[in-house]
């Protein structure tokens, strides 16, 4: 398998966030389809931004097994939230995005941070 460019993964990791973002404003706060309300909005580009400034990209695998929070506890706690709620619907809604959010995790397994509690 072919490794991603950063940039790649970059993008393909921000519209993961804002379609799971999408999905749980819809059936939490009841936005009409394509819309977001103000919160998941703020949520939404604060979340773009971090994935944008990551140092790690190209050798990590997912944000929860990273060493370096770069998400404020506040935040970090908020995307928990919608992660636990929206994930395992994705893999419905968009299983192309899912599996290759996946494999490209699995990719980069044991050239990256591994999980917590290793070292």
């Amino acid at each position: 398998m072919r490794r991603e460019t950063p940039e790649k993964k970059r993008q393909d990791e921000k519209r993961l966030i804002s379609e799971m973002i999408a999905y749980y404003c819809q059936k939490k706060h009841g936005s009409a389809a394509g819309l977001l309300c103000e919160d998941c909005l703020k949520l939404e580009g604060y979340a773009h931004t971090r994935i944008a400034r990551c140092p790690f990209t190209e050798s990590k695998t997912f944000c929860s097994h990273c060493e370096v929070h770069c998400y404020a506890p506040e935040m970090r706690e908020r995307i928990r939230e919608l992660m636990r709620y929206s994930g395992p619907h994705m893999l419905i809604r968009h299983p192309l995005l899912v599996v290759r959010h996946a494999l490209t995790g699995m990719q980069n397994k044991n050239t990256g941070k591994k999980g917590r509690g290793e070292g």
